[in-house]
């Protein structure tokens, strides 16, 4: 059985590969990557660049950025075609993903597409990944979710009643691709009292990296890979007491 596997590499730092990662990506004779524009380098191998050797042949797979099904869908036929040739000539195979392999991935279209084709020879591995929104939580000590409390992931809402909806539903929410919608997002958050219970994370895991409290932040816009937490409430038992006490020892 040819092995064709699909590999989180977290959202930016390259410490943040798994140990099956790493596994999986060393004896790789094929590497796979996405790219946004024909002849790119790719973020996801940008991020793997450390682990790689030379022998290990390179081959990008173009997804255009954009939400339009039809070139978005020939995308991913492309790319399962040459995965399954790279597969057939130079295995073991690697599909690098950036971030999670399950969460806003182009190569879950991809996994969707082979799991289509119904190959009998080829076997599929799915290797998780850091998300952005657990890095940030992690470098900023702010915990995503405790006891109870419902979490909600979701891109950021296009307008104020879509973000009360949201609102609704959860008591911290993990709002990604932000980009130009900052502006209108943080009057929003600051009319509800929420801006200054609110994370902005951007580029996590990058030298350029931004993990600021939302209050801190003007209203320009943010890039593409910006993400924003907020927490709408505390649980109610806590190391101390939410309602003002003080029972420190």
């Amino acid at each position: 059985m040819a092995l064709l596997t699909i590999l989180g590499v977290g959202p930016g730092d390259p410490d943040l590969i798994t140990v099956a990662g790493l596994k999986a990506l060393r004896p790789a004779r094929t590497v796979a990557y996405p790219v946004a524009q024909p002849g790119g380098e790719g973020m996801a191998a940008r991020i793997a660049a450390p682990w790689l050797h030379p022998e290990q042949r390179r081959l990008p797979l173009h997804f255009p950025m954009t939400t339009a099904a039809e070139p978005c869908q020939q995308a991913w036929r492309c790319a399962a075609r040459q995965l399954v040739q790279a597969v057939a000539e130079r295995p073991p195979v690697v599909l690098l993903c950036e971030g999670d392999v399950s969460l806003y991935a182009s190569a879950s279209y991809v996994v969707l597409q082979l799991q289509r084709m119904a190959i009998p020879q080829l076997t599929l591995r799915l290797i998780p990944g850091v998300t952005a929104m657990a890095a940030a939580a992690a470098a900023t000590h702010w915990p995503l979710a405790l006891q109870t409390q419902q979490l909600l992931t979701a891109p950021a809402p296009e307008d104020p009643t879509a973000l009360d909806a949201l609102l609704a539903t959860a008591e911290v929410l993990a709002f990604h691709k932000v980009g130009q919608r900052w502006p209108w997002l943080r009057d929003a958050l600051e009319q509800r009292g929420l801006l200054h219970q609110a994370l902005v994370a951007e580029r996590v895991g990058w030298p350029d990296q931004r993990l600021v409290p939302a209050a801190e932040l003007p209203p320009g816009a943010c890039s593409y890979f910006s993400l924003v937490l907020v927490r709408q409430a505390w649980p109610s038992v806590l190391p101390w007491d939410p309602r003002g006490a003080d029972t420190a020892v």
